[in-house]
């Protein structure tokens, strides 16, 4: 097992996500137990990446459910071709057929479009990997909805009847914890946290993820926007952040970080205008080194 889990970190690792041991074992525990990995933590630390690299380290369809207020069955699940159905009965006009045969055409698999929920059950060559994204912004009601599509991996549609997994998919759910998830669905899931990466590790990531950025930069950058997480922010940036960040200062051909070039960069880092002038107050006291430093 212990090589198993250390085959699948590898592979993650080549596929540019710098990895950790607690997240391989939660993601191979997830596979080989079939069970659905919940993954929560701060916007921006990765979370959804988990579940590309996965799809990708498995040569897999990566399907993905973007979760909202209001998010329903149909949206998710599947809808009927009504154009399709209604050219199908203008077509079939005066045909001999009786009512119940012509009901049945049109309410068959052809005329169905398969959302996300439904694509993931009825993938016929192999697993593939389903990413409910964010699925804290969606009701209560889709949640009791989704667990039990989560729970057998099947489905009922009601004219043509229960769809089955032939391969089930390898589920992994994101929450940045807007709402509380229910009881019921923390149960069924297991359950990795990810929380913002130390140093040295956010170093690497920025490293691997931004083409052409020299190690001093790279340091410079992540000791800045680690620095601020430290204040009392609206939207504390992320690793999303460091990265956008890294690759703006890459463009514009920086080697070093300066007072100025941070000043007119900072809307890389903070998404907010009192986080912004609250930021540029406390640098403007005695500059980024001093800042970056604490003192």
């Amino acid at each position: 097992m212990r090589e198993a889990i250390a085959r699948l970190h590898d592979a993650m690792e080549r596929e540019a996500y710098v990895n950790d041991r607690a997240t391989a074992t939660a993601v191979y525990l997830a596979m080989t137990l079939h069970k659905p990995l919940l993954i929560e933590g701060h916007p921006g630390v990765g979370k959804t990446e988990v579940a590309k690299v996965l799809a990708r380290a498995l040569d897999t369809e990566l399907i993905r459910l973007q979760c909202y207020e209001g998010l329903d069955v149909t949206t998710a699940l599947y809808e009927w071709n009504y154009a399709k159905q209604l050219l199908h009965i203008k077509l079939q006009e005066g045909s001999s057929a009786s009512t119940r045969e012509r009901e049945a055409e049109i309410f068959s698999r052809e005329f169905l479009l398969e959302r996300p929920l439904l694509r993931a059950i009825t993938r016929s060559d192999r697993s593939p990997v389903l990413l409910v994204d964010e699925v804290d912004r969606s009701d209560e009601e889709f949640e009791a909805f989704l667990l039990e599509v989560l729970s057998d991996h099947q489905v009922t549609i009601p004219e043509i009847g229960t769809v089955t997994a032939t391969y089930p998919p390898h589920v992994v759910l994101t929450s940045n914890r807007t709402r509380e998830l229910s009881e019921a669905l923390r149960r069924r899931c297991l359950y990795l946290w990810v929380d913002y990466p130390a140093l040295e590790k956010e170093v690497r990531i920025v490293r691997t993820k931004v083409a052409g950025i020299e190690e001093r930069l790279a340091a410079e950058v992540v000791r800045f926007v680690q620095r601020v997480r430290g204040h009392r922010l609206s939207k504390t940036p992320g690793v999303a952040e460091s990265l956008d960040w890294a690759q703006a200062l890459v463009a514009l051909g920086a080697e070093t970080l300066g007072d100025e070039l941070v000043d007119e960069t900072l809307g890389c880092v903070l998404k907010d205008e009192k986080d912004l002038r609250a930021v540029r107050g406390a640098i403007s006291k005695d500059g980024v080194e001093q800042f970056v430093a604490g003192v």
